[in-house]
């Protein structure tokens, strides 16, 4: 090559630096990866990934039968919910003549399925249902308390036992409808005054007191007391006296200690309870409660009637209205000569209550 030729070569190179900018030199590729979308397409899976063949993933979805019932459940807890929210306006502004009902609304609906299993007794599905209409009035102090069902009139070895049963293992002491007035002894006891009837033919009316009280004793312990005194036309009047003492064991752990006694006026003897109850979250959703109780009574004499434990675990399935339980129980009562009675509880509960928001 001559000298001429690399000169011309030369003022070529030196133009293109010229006019050219300067990272022209040094060219950059991008390359993009390809959308997820796109990788994972039905279309560009290999058949072996399917267990059915790619066409049918084209195909209508067909709803089982569990899609069915759990779809029916969760519009019942959006229907059943609204309802007894709109029912407790209702009777909240009917009661008070006001525009606007106040907060605070406990009332709630509560459905549920058990199932129990004993020695050689198979299980048997029962359904149970609980309700309370708790409404209160623009005069604060006064509510209107409707109940499916009255603590007094069960018996207290039932209602300390209350998980391990079925509906049909219960007693029924019909509905009840009373005005509630709210009132403080002092400035730490507090005071609730009932005045109602059974809701039944003939009609039953009662009155009951409650005064209840808590005191912190040290930085662990804490001291619950409650005295309830009560009076029915037709089975006469009662008395129960109630008392908790209880801690954090740490670790997400809880105890309390509770002592009961009640007066039964109509079989004129006192029954009495003894639990030690255990309680821990397990996480978010899920919770776990041993116990140990002793049930007893002064008739003929002083002596206990049964000894009992159970443990309950409870998981939130859905939301905060939807549960299940399981409940192993060990008896041994009186009755059968404290010979063990075993057994466990399976229960499906939905919890349908609705919040009273000022206007």
């Amino acid at each position: 090559m001559g000298k001429n030729t690399l000169a011309v070569l030369g003022l070529l190179i030196a133009a293109s630096g010229t006019f050219l900018p300067a990272h022209a030199a040094d060219p950059v590729f991008i390359i993009k990866d390809p959308a997820v979308r796109d990788v994972l397409s039905p279309e560009s899976l290999p058949p072996d990934f399917y267990e059915f063949s790619p066409e049918d993933y084209w195909l209508e979805p067909r709803d089982t039968y569990w899609i069915i019932a759990s779809n029916w459940v969760l519009r019942q807890e959006r229907t059943q919910g609204s309802r007894i929210q709109a029912l407790g306006e209702w009777a909240d502004r009917t009661l008070s003549g006001a525009d606007a009902g106040l907060p605070n609304n406990e009332s709630y609906l509560r459905l549920g399925f058990a199932t129990e299993s004993e020695y050689g007794d198979p299980a048997q599905l029962e359904p149970e249902a609980k309700f309370r209409l708790d409404v209160p009035t623009v005069k604060e102090k006064l509510r209107l308390v409707i109940e499916s069902e009255s603590d007094e009139l069960i018996p207290l070895s039932e209602r300390r036992r209350d998980r391990q049963l079925t509906e049909d293992e219960r007693s029924d002491t019909e509905a009840t409808g009373a005005l509630r007035y709210l009132s403080e002894v002092g400035d730490a006891i507090n005071l609730s005054t009932d005045v109602g009837v059974r809701l039944r033919f003939p009609t039953d009316a009662f009155v009951r007191l409650k005064a209840g009280k808590r005191w912190q004793l040290d930085k662990n312990w804490s001291l619950t007391a409650e005295q309830r005194l009560y009076y029915f036309h037709q089975d006469g009047w009662g008395t129960r006296s109630w008392l908790g003492a209880g801690r954090n064991l740490g670790k997400g752990w809880s105890f309390l200690a509770a002592s009961e006694l009640e007066w039964v006026h109509e079989m004129r003897k006192f029954e009495m309870a003894q639990t030690f109850n255990f309680h821990k979250r397990l996480n978010n959703r899920s919770t776990i409660s041993p116990r140990l109780g002793v049930l007893g009574e002064s008739k003929p004499n002083w002596r206990h009637t049964s000894v009992f434990t159970d443990m309950t675990y409870r998981y939130r399935l859905h939301s905060d209205w939807l549960y299940g339980e399981i409940i192993p129980a060990l008896e041994f009562p009186r009755e059968d000569s404290f010979k063990d009675r075993a057994s466990l509880i399976l229960r499906i509960e939905l919890y349908f209550s609705g919040t009273i928001d000022r206007s």
